[in-house]
């Protein structure tokens, strides 16, 4: 296939039909206790960080991943850096969606692992044993239901450090007083979006803050804090890019407290927000 693509709907037609079922990489070892875990990245017009995210994943020691890149139908070159890693990628779709959770959602729909966890394409893993940490208390803990670990905010182009989101084990509980894991450490079993439903469309950008609130407060599911650091995520999120998006990420998480029957939701938003400044 050339490296160049001159035709857009059939280099993706094709492509999604040979990687569908194609993993990222089988395990050196067959004895070897495993779990298979479903890691999605969603992208749209990400050539600029696309690579070094695929590097974070390609590093990774555990072997038994399927990786989902779910594109929103990219205009610049993001198609040919995916075409150019074709051989790490379980599953690959070009297509327009309605958001970045919509497209979240085909690829929990589309995966098969026990797990399933998130890499923004802007983000990368912080080292290269993270699916091996979440693999093996998964493995080691068979009754809990997910997972979630540290995390740091960084610079987009010089990697310094801006914010450390360090988190602790909690209960259902402290979704009362404002606190959430980070999403993007959040690796939860696939049954759970069987069960439970996956994320909401009409919540903007708290819809990953409403999918926590359901799952840990409404269904109060089982699950662990992992004391790493497993994400370094780029700052200039959505949700912080004006005062608008901050006015309607403020009202969006007080309708997902709402929606979940969390008590005295204005006040948690507010403590929510507080807690931010502890990170910097």
């Amino acid at each position: 296939m050339s490296a160049r693509i001159e035709n857009h709907s059939t280099y993706v037609k094709l492509f999604s039909i040979f990687t569908q079922f194609s993993p990222l990489r089988k395990p050196e070892n067959p004895d070897l206790v495993t779990m298979k875990i479903s890691l999605i990245t969603v992208v749209y017009n990400g050539e600029t960080f696309l690579q070094e995210c695929f590097n974070s994943v390609i590093a990774q020691t555990y072997a038994d991943i399927e990786y989902l890149v779910i594109d929103g139908g990219s205009t610049d070159r993001t198609l040919n850096i995916i075409q150019e890693n074709q051989s790490h990628i379980g599953y690959f779709v070009s297509e327009k969606d309605k958001g970045l959770y919509d497209a979240i959602n085909k690829g929990i729909r589309r995966a098969t692992g026990e797990v399933i966890g998130i890499l923004n394409a802007d983000d990368l893993f912080a080292h290269p044993d993270v699916l091996t940490s979440v693999a093996k208390t998964f493995i080691d803990q068979p009754k809990i239901d997910g997972l979630y670990g540290d995390l740091n905010y960084i610079h987009p182009k010089t990697h310094k450090i801006i914010r450390t989101w360090k988190s602790q084990q909690n209960t259902f509980q402290d979704l009362k007083k404002g606190w959430m894991p980070a999403h993007p450490t959040l690796y939860l079993k696939r049954s759970l979006f069987q069960k439970n439903g996956d994320y909401a469309l009409d919540l903007g950008t708290a819809a990953d803050y409403e999918l926590i609130l359901r799952y840990f407060y409404t269904h109060k599911i089982e699950a662990v804090y992992l004391p790493i650091l497993m994400v370094n995520m780029r700052t200039g999120g959505v949700s912080n890019q004006s005062l608008r998006s901050r006015v309607s990420a403020f009202v969006n998480d007080y309708k997902a407290l709402k929606r979940n029957s969390v008590p005295h939701p204005l006040w948690v938003v507010i403590r929510k927000k507080l807690s931010k400044l502890s990170q910097f």
